[in-house]
């Protein structure tokens, strides 16, 4: 029979009758197959998967991450584009990779002991700090675990962390590299050096009509225009509508007298404290406090610094013992209260009384809130009655004089910064209306730019000015100067070659740069990241490293100045502090711990499912 089915699939109808089962199989996920990745599965090292949940937790961390920065959490394309995927799927694979050598060496976890690092853990602390197995549950549900999920997960980290121990415990960084690290940190050099100017040269010749052309004709970019349009706008804002009204002095008076209790300022306190950590402390500054001492004193008495609580009314300390004590004592007094972790010494260092501003003073307040008010409450029917105005075609000057606006006539670039001369435009909306301004069309009707805060912007264009490649005749003085910029910069760069040539031929720089007017300065001595003084800066520095002893050179510097230098003294690297070097040790060992990694998970093999991984994160973060 089997002998029959096989002839049977040699044959064209055998074949067909394959392919056919073949589309079958894909209509229900052939994908998989050939992958050997199920949908729930993102990954694979090895024997070892990455689910979806796992990736989702993981990936979850690094988007709330970025979208603190971003200000919103990235979509699928967004995360795409700045490869958080695959360093979530990096940093999850090479858990994977230990689990998978764990696995090998039969490393495992007890009950006992996972039960012991969840007691210890503080995230599941009680009041008390002891374990509390209801927050233990609440935890996980916020996290969205399953104790099972958690308890996997613990003894996962435990095996990985046994792992670790074991092959990276001997992984000291090596003494010779300690020593060059500390040699190529703290050697330092000392030199001689000059600076040149344009007096160490000869003026550069003034370029011809036919060097000026073929320099604007070969940097024609850095001489064109930029598109500019000239555009009229108003802005209807609370704070334009706000600036149109008058609010007379009966008004204003009026309200001072109904509002006047409301203006009061309350009394506020400048507060400072220590804290008494010992009972010595406690005891030296209530003997100061009842024989009268005052508070810096006995502060500098002891070795302590204030800490600033700020300058605070008594409604806004949330601490009813603070605030009680603090406002029941003179200017300069201090009280010794109870505090987090010991007492603390509790100083009024100044009082700013209460106080009622007279009408003169409210004046320009209260004229503001009413002409806020008034716009408040006309700007939606001005908003209607100027997009009437504007659909009947109504140019802007019109406009702006029937409700009193200003109107803008501006000269505005893509950029948009001209906008600035609307005082009541936020640099972060220039760029919305100059996209407007370059997307409008002067025979077409032009709709108003809406902004945040209800406001809106309009405009009718003017003159457009395309851009362009300017002739000689406008920048001759820019493209003159261009030419003897870049000659004297020439000029410079060959004498500084010429003077290093005579350095190394046995001249002192003294006597170079006696005939240049230059006399040399002798530096302190610096490291490969410049002086502390800021004279030697890093781009000086790595030059005069380049050479040895007696090395000559030239560089130029952060600044732009083009320095001679010749070394006088190397004086050969220190040791570094010792946190430093445990610094680097852990640095070290953190490297070689992730080569390792890396080449486990490379002998695996990392496999993603594309399909399953797309899916996950357009379902949960949008395309």
């Amino acid at each position: 029979m089997l002998d029959g089915l096989r002839s049977f699939a040699k044959s064209w109808p055998g074949k067909i009758m394959g392919a056919f089962l073949l589309v079958g199989v894909a209509g229900f996920g052939i994908n998989n197959v050939i992958v050997d990745l199920g949908s729930n599965t993102v990954a694979r090292v090895g024997d070892e998967e990455i689910n979806s949940r796992e990736f989702l937790r993981a990936y979850q961390a690094q988007a709330n991450a970025v979208s603190q920065q971003m200000g919103s959490v990235p979509t699928a394309s967004q995360a795409e584009a700045m490869g958080l995927p695959t360093a979530v799927l990096l940093g999850l694979s090479e858990g994977a990779s230990l689990d998978m050598l764990a696995n090998d060496f039969g490393l495992g976890v007890s009950d006992a002991k996972l039960g012991q690092l969840t007691r210890e853990d503080p995230s599941f602390g009680g009041t008390l700090g002891n374990f509390d197995a209801s927050r233990f549950s609440q935890v996980l549900q916020a996290a969205g675990w399953t104790e099972a999920e958690y308890f996997e997960a613990r003894g996962d980290e435990a095996r990985r962390e046994q792992l670790i121990s074991t092959l990276f415990a001997g992984a000291e960084m090596p003494a010779v590299a300690s020593d060059l690290i500390s040699d190529y940190a703290s050697a330092t050099r000392t030199i001689d050096f000059i600076t040149l100017s344009e007096t160490s040269i000869e003026a550069p010749a003034a370029p011809t009509e036919e060097e000026l052309a073929a320099y604007l004709a070969e940097h024609q970019a850095e001489f064109r225009t930029v598109e500019t349009r000239t555009a009229k706008l108003i802005d209807l804002s609370l704070a334009s509508l706000a600036a149109t009204k008058t609010i007379s002095d009966e008004e204003i008076a009026a309200e001072y007298e109904a509002t006047r209790a409301n203006l009061t300022t309350p009394e506020r306190r400048t507060l400072e404290q220590v804290t008494l950590t010992t009972p010595e402390l406690v005891a030296q500054f209530e003997a100061g406090l009842a024989a009268g001492t005052d508070f810096a004193t006995l502060a500098t008495q002891a070795g302590l610094t204030p800490s600033s609580i700020g300058t605070l009314a008594q409604s806004e300390i949330t601490d009813q013992a603070l605030a009680s004590a603090a406002f029941g004592l003179p200017e300069n007094g201090f009280a010794i209260l109870e505090g987090i972790g010991g007492q603390r010494a509790v100083h009024v260092a100044a009082i700013e009384p209460a106080g009622e501003p007279t009408l003169e003073e409210a004046r320009e307040q209260i004229a503001n809130r009413l002409s806020q008010a008034q716009a408040r409450g006309e700007i939606n029917d001005v908003l209607d009655q100027i997009e009437e105005l504007r659909a009947a075609f109504q140019p802007i000057e019109q406009i702006a004089d029937r409700f009193g606006l200003p109107v803008y006539e501006l000269d505005i670039t893509a950029g948009g910064s001209e906008l600035a001369a609307m005082p009541n435009l936020s640099p972060e909306e220039y760029s919305r209306v100059a996209q407007a301004v370059f997307a409008a069309n002067p025979d077409r009707l032009i709709p108003a730019v809406p902004l945040s805060g209800n406001a809106h912007v309009w405009f009718d264009l003017g003159e457009v000015a395309p851009a362009r490649d300017q002739t000689l005749d406008e920048v001759r003085a820019e493209v003159e100067a261009a030419i003897a910029e870049e000659r004297a910069n020439n000029a410079l760069l060959a004498k500084a070659t010429e003077i290093v040539t005579r350095l190394e031929n046995g001249e002192a720089l003294a006597d170079v740069g006696f005939e240049l007017n230059a006399f040399p300065q002798l530096s302190s001595p610096f490291t490969r990241f410049g002086s502390e003084d800021g004279i030697i800066d890093s781009t000086l520095a790595a030059a005069a490293f380049a050479g040895g002893p007696d090395h000559a050179g030239s560089s130029v510097n952060e600044a732009g100045e083009v320095v001679v230098f010749q070394v006088v003294d190397v004086a050969e690297g220190t040791p570094l502090d010792q946190a430093v070097l445990d610094s680097i040790t852990e640095e070290y060992k953190a490297g070689t711990q992730s080569e390792v990694v890396a080449a486990i998970r490379e002998d695996a093999g990392l496999r993603i499912n594309q399909q399953a991984l797309t899916q996950l994160l357009v379902n949960n973060y949008g395309q």
